[in-house]
């Protein structure tokens, strides 16, 4: 059944009701740039407005009660229309959406005329004779590009893919072909290599899906791609750019930012199953792994405590809340252990409930579990252990019931952090099984993969609940559009081969085009054999920069993967554990970024230089941290040379060779060996540091270090707070602006914003300039002293050097008190002994 030809057009509250020979098209334009098309086949229903996932809408909803907290109403955009024999043309401010009117499609153009995104004009919206419903589009397939899907193997661009979206328990996937994942997220990014002008196109519809982006081809019809979906409807949502990082910023306008962190959360986790799995005394073991690391001086925050300790005593099943009092006899003093030690202990949850579960029968007197198609009876699928039933986290009953065992067994035992793994509901194979739906019924055809979303949600209202001003923090395996104003996320169950280490790259990259920022994967794989010694190495120095820092397997050759398992390797790892701690202040402050606008932590080549067509089709897996810094991680085996290209519109200065610079534009080849992590600064520069941090509680931040470079004019805003309590949403933050004024009197102005009491006592400035030293510095009006001699200049409080071999200007002085300062670098040309001419 296709939607052939446009019949009469009505005004509603919120916009336009098209209607069409075969459907009904809702029309909302929400803002100039996010323009809603809900294409809507079935007449015999109503269109519902019934969405957990939208944050910003223009409309009531369903869901607004409870989703009151999160959810703005914003008043749409009346946007007229001119109208002609073929089409309807409406226009925004900044873009052009025409409607054919047969065959019935959609064009978007610029506001000069130019086209930026087009229907496949003759097969645009189609159901199909199993009800499932597609959307067509056209594409060039030499110059078209689309990014983002969530979580996807292979390289980053999916042109010529074609990709499920129905999550599974992927464990063990191949990194380069393997599909589906555990995540659904119906968003990718589109842009034409030549225009560079991204568009965004977000499906909110959580029925599982097919993206194929040209690898199927047909000669009746010119090059397309297509979004099909297994039921509900159409409900598109076209992003303007014309910026990759517009769209991503209207994207998480719709669907929520990415959560700011814990501080603690950004440190070292460790993990692995077997820590858990011990006969007894697993507490005990725990303690002796956390010396280990101190012992190792391998730095250390967090710990996963995998699922063992739910463990029946009798029969090893696992049994969420449930505490194995052989492994654990006194789970309360364990935390109180851990926490003393200055460790957050991060417990697995299961949503899956086995027939011998101790709080059975609490769940079934509070009718918490997904039902049986006819409703009749709880529904039983494939569990770890045997058959199980599973919470319905789309029911106001089950979500309390599990809220309550969580308090009780969990949280109140000392933990303010939730990891909720196994939450694709993937062993509810019937897809007509029936969740409560907020009390109106549905199905799990639909309301699948929302389950992860909304268990999220739970753990979110308990951590307030126990811990009332404190920050959430929250893991989940599993989620829909939207996890990320929830939960952090990680790659699941991955496989420990090279090829992982390289395609996560892009898995990390995608994820956050599509809105997940904080995003990482299992270090040294979780499925198989332990890593060799230098692939172990190089997932270390790669993991180090991730977003979400953690080492977590389950070998199957009954070994462990830890940092100190090959002895050889450990000062090169010891360097990288390193490194992390020493950008806390960098990492936290792009996670501050991203919870404002929704930039990814990890951006790809493209975003910060989508001037250079290059950056589009690139594959060599190179990536910016933050705006600044330029990674190319060593991702081959017995590698001696990384081959890296650097984008143009940029000087880029080699962080491990005393900023050597290279043109950008090019592609080198870098000598590498074992200790290389290749790193390079962009010429607009700001990254802030410290030496001070090698565990988060208990070490405070006293001394900041910026690197800048300073070729043409940028800024950064380095955020700081206390790191765990929600008073930063009042005002009690420190934000400070640095903003460089580049030229011959190079200018750093510091303007700081909030009411956070800094706990910073002195920066040191290092600014790259190869050209020359400094004739003169000065802190707002006041001269600092010059240093001739390194060891003098590290002895004083204040003052400036020039490093001839880094050819770099180091100033260091202790931090104003004032909230506005300027650090002036003048590098005029001077007359050392009074022979300038006139």
């Amino acid at each position: 059944m296709l939607l052939r030809k446009y019949e009469s057009i009505e005004v509603t509250d919120n916009g336009y009701l098209i209607h069409g020979d075969v459907a009904a098209v809702l029309l909302v334009f929400m803002t100039d740039d996010i323009i809603r098309i809900r294409v809507h086949f079935d007449s015999r229903t109503p269109m519902k407005e019934e969405s957990y996932t939208l944050v910003m809408t223009a409309w009531p909803d369903r869901m607004d009660e409870l989703l009151k907290d999160e959810r703005t109403r914003i008043t749409p955009l009346m946007v007229p229309y001119t109208e002609t024999e073929k089409d309807l043309t409406f226009a925004t401010k900044t873009v052009k959406l025409v409607l054919r009117k047969e065959p019935f499609s959609f064009a978007l153009y610029d506001v000069q005329g130019n086209p930026l995104y087009r229907d496949l004009k003759e097969r645009a919206f189609e159901r199909d004779q199993l009800g499932r419903l597609s959307h067509y589009s056209c594409m060039d397939r030499a110059k078209d590009h689309f990014f983002g899907f969530g979580e996807k193997t292979g390289h980053l661009d999916k042109k010529f893919r074609r990709m499920r979206m129905s999550p599974k328990d992927a464990i063990g996937h191949d990194p380069e072909t393997g599909d589906p994942m555990y995540k659904h997220i119906p968003f990718y990014v589109r842009i034409h290599e030549d225009k560079q002008h991204a568009v965004g196109l977000f499906y909110h519809n959580s029925y599982d899906c097919v993206f194929d982006m040209g690898q199927e081809v047909s000669g009746y019809w010119e090059p397309y791609c297509y979004y099909q979906t297994d039921g509900g409807d159409i409900d598109l949502f076209l992003l303007n750019g014309p910026t990759v990082s517009q769209v991503i910023d209207r994207y998480t306008q719709l669907t929520g930012r990415t959560a700011l962190p814990t501080k603690q959360s950004l440190g070292y986790c460790a993990s692995t199953m077997y820590y858990a799995e011990l006969e007894k005394d697993c507490d005990k073991e725990i303690y002796k792994v956390i010396d280990k690391h101190e012992k190792e001086q391998i730095p250390i925050d967090d710990f996963w405590l995998a699922s063992g300790y739910s463990s029946g005593e009798e029969d090893n099943l696992r049994y969420v809340f449930n505490w194995n009092k052989k492994r654990f006899p006194e789970p309360k003093q364990f935390f109180d252990e851990m926490n003393a030690r200055g460790i957050n202990v991060i417990v697995n949850l299961k949503p899956g409930i086995l027939a011998r579960h101790p709080y059975k029968q609490w769940l079934e007197e509070h009718n918490a579990f997904i039902k049986t198609p006819d409703g009749s009876g709880d529904y039983y699928g494939r569990w770890w252990g045997g058959p199980g039933r599973f919470v319905d986290f789309t029911s106001p009953s089950g979500r309390d019931v599990w809220k309550a065992l969580l308090k009780k067994h969990i949280l109140e035992m000392g933990t303010k952090t939730v990891w909720n793994d196994n939450c694709e509901m993937d062993g509810v194979e019937d897809r007509e099984a029936q969740c409560d739906f907020e009390g109106q019924k549905g199905t799990m055809a639909e309301l699948k993969i929302l389950h992860s979303n909304m268990m999220a949600y739970t753990a979110k209202q308990a951590l307030h609940e126990v811990y009332p001003g404190e920050r959430p923090y929250i893991i989940n395996r599993a989620g829909y559009a939207g996890i990320q104003r929830y939960a952090q996320v990680w790659g699941g169950d991955n496989l420990t081969d090279w090829r992982t280490l390289k395609f996560n790259i892009a898995t990390i990259l995608g994820m956050g085009i599509s809105g997940c920022a904080n995003m990482g994967c299992d270090i040294g794989g979780f499925a198989g054999p332990a890593p060799e010694e230098e692939l172990l190495l190089r997932w270390i120095q790669n993991g180090v920069l991730q977003p979400r820092f953690c080492l977590n397997s389950a070998n199957n050759d009954n070994t462990v993967t830890q940092p100190w398992m090959y002895e050889k390797m450990l000062p090169h790892i010891r360097a990288a554990y390193r490194l992390r701690y020493r950008m806390l202040p960098y990492l936290y402050s792009l996670f501050y970024e991203s919870s404002q606008d929704g930039m990814p932590i990890w951006r790809p080549l493209f975003l910060e230089f989508p001037q250079d067509p290059q950056c589009y089709g690139d594959q060599s897996l190179t990536f910016m941290l933050g705006s600044s810094i330029l990674v190319a991680s060593v991702v081959e085996k017995g590698a001696k040379t990384r081959t890296i290209y650097l984008p143009n519109g940029s000087t880029w200065y080699d962080m491990n060779d005393d900023f050597r610079p290279y043109t950008g534009g090019q592609t080198i080849e870098l000598p590498v060996d074992l200790a290389s992590m290749p790193m390079f600064l962009r010429d607009t520069a700001v990254v802030t540091m410290t030496e001070d941090i090698h565990h988060i509680l208990k070490d405070p931040l006293r001394h900041l270090d910026i690197l800048i470079a300073a070729e043409n004019d940028s800024t950064f805003v380095w955020y700081d707070d206390d790191g765990h309590s929600e008073q930063y949403k009042d005002g009690v933050y420190a934000k400070t602006a640095i903003a460089v004024t580049a030229g011959e009197q190079t200018k750093i102005r510091f303007v700081a914003q909030g009411n956070y009491q800094s706990t910073v006592q002195s920066l040191t400035v290092k600014l790259i300039s190869k050209d020359k030293g400094a004739y003169w510095v000065a802190l707002d009006n006041t001269l600092l002293k010059q240093f001739i001699i390194q060891d003098d200049w590290e002895a004083a409080d204040s003052g400036w050097y020039y490093d001839l071999t880094e050819r770099s200007v180091w100033v260091k002085f202790p931090k104003p008190k004032k909230d506005t300062f300027t650090l002036t670098i003048s590098k005029e040309k001077f007359d050392l002994i009074g022979m300038t001419e006139e």
